[in-house]
């Protein structure tokens, strides 16, 4: 099952996993990047579902997302201008970018999970992306330089399956991006660093250093839809919504040079056997997240949770109920019926459509 990006809608991927669970047809290899990451660390961690549900609504991960805190670089102005300039940018990453300064908000170093049960049900593998270059480079010209190496933290057993394989960005479809050929392979790094180092987004948070390198999240491949088909016979994921064009797009084309949609439209057609719609998540669940909250007077950009815990358990709630009930609706219909909202295939059936840019 890949659990791709989810950002601070994470839950969505618990309820999936519920879901399928209580079907008999739960995954036996989780496949994460970004905010799936974290997901999936607490799906390892506790394999009874009701314990994960009630950790995703626990005080501990209230208090933790309520630490978060902006840094003096999340000026309002500054931001808006920085994003316009690369909104009237064409060009894939022209420069190598300042993943070590310029974000918002600063994260604590270690995210809330709960203690491993030492039993897992499930394995694990996390996707971030190496730094192939250090901060004493920002801001030269990239040319035609890789600036970033895929990188798979996983188990022995999924590193054989991965062996020699390149990244699935090496394709020349993907033009003139910033990400190497390689395809590296770490399997000695916790879940617990694996996946703080998958949720270091561009601009929101600083790239995030282990083992005497610097890494990006897994936004560098928010749908490594070829590494699942290689970890796994039957492949699960979702129908995903587009990209924004006004912030998103024009900040996968300055840091990492790739169109998102492109890669997104690439990911919703590729053949997966189980296919969820999470396509309308961003409007049902439009308040159930942390909201960005700009103060024009202040000139500042701040994080802010809901003001109280019983406010935030009922927001993780509904989270999780949207995933348990769209992976309940998908497991619903047999093969090759396409009723609305779900996208279902085998192997053999046509492309599924695409996300309109």
């Amino acid at each position: 099952m890949v659990l791709g990006g989810g950002g601070f809608r994470f839950g969505i991927y618990i309820g999936m996993y519920a879901a399928l669970r209580a079907a008999g047809q739960a995954p036996d290899m989780l496949l994460a990047s970004c905010g799936g990451a974290i997901a999936a660390t607490i799906i390892h961690h506790l394999p009874d579902p009701a314990a994960q549900r009630a950790w995703l609504s626990s005080p501990a991960m209230y208090q933790f997302w309520c630490s978060l805190r902006s840094t003096p670089q999340a000026n309002l102005a500054g931001t808006l201008l920085a994003a316009a300039r690369r909104k009237l940018s064409s060009a894939n990453a022209p420069v190598i970018p300042d993943l070590f300064g310029d974000y918002l908000f600063e994260i604590p170093p270690l995210l809330p999970f709960p203690p491993d049960s030492g039993q897992p049900e499930v394995a694990v593998a996390i996707i971030g992306g190496k730094l192939l270059f250090d901060a004493s480079e920002i801001g030269q010209p990239r040319r035609e330089r890789k600036l970033f190496a895929e990188t798979v933290f996983c188990d022995a057993r999924s590193a054989a399956l991965l062996a020699h394989m390149k990244a699935p960005l090496s394709s020349a479809r993907w033009g003139q991006h910033a990400i190497a050929n390689e395809l590296l392979l770490e399997q000695g790094a916790t879940l617990d660093q694996a996946a703080r180092i998958s949720i270091a987004d561009m601009y929101y948070f600083r790239c995030q250093p282990y083992n005497g390198d610097e890494y990006i999240g897994g936004v560098l491949d928010l749908f490594p839809v070829e590494i699942a088909r290689r970890l796994g016979h039957e492949v699960i994921m979702e129908f995903k919504e587009a990209f924004d064009q006004v912030f998103s797009i024009p900040a996968w084309r300055a840091v990492l040079g790739i169109n998102g949609n492109a890669r997104l439209r690439y990911a919703n057609t590729h053949l997966a056997d189980i296919r969820i719609d999470s396509s309308d998540v961003s409007h049902t669940l439009a308040r159930q997240q942390l909201q960005q909250k700009l103060h024009w007077r202040r000139n500042r950009i701040e994080l802010a949770m809901p003001p109280t815990y019983e406010e935030f358990v009922r927001f993780m709630d509904d989270q999780w109920q949207f995933g348990y009930d769209r992976a309940e609706e998908a497991l619903r219909h047999p093969r090759g019926q396409h009723p609305p909202g779900i996208r279902r295939a085998t192997r053999h059936s046509k492309p599924l459509r695409s996300v309109r840019s």
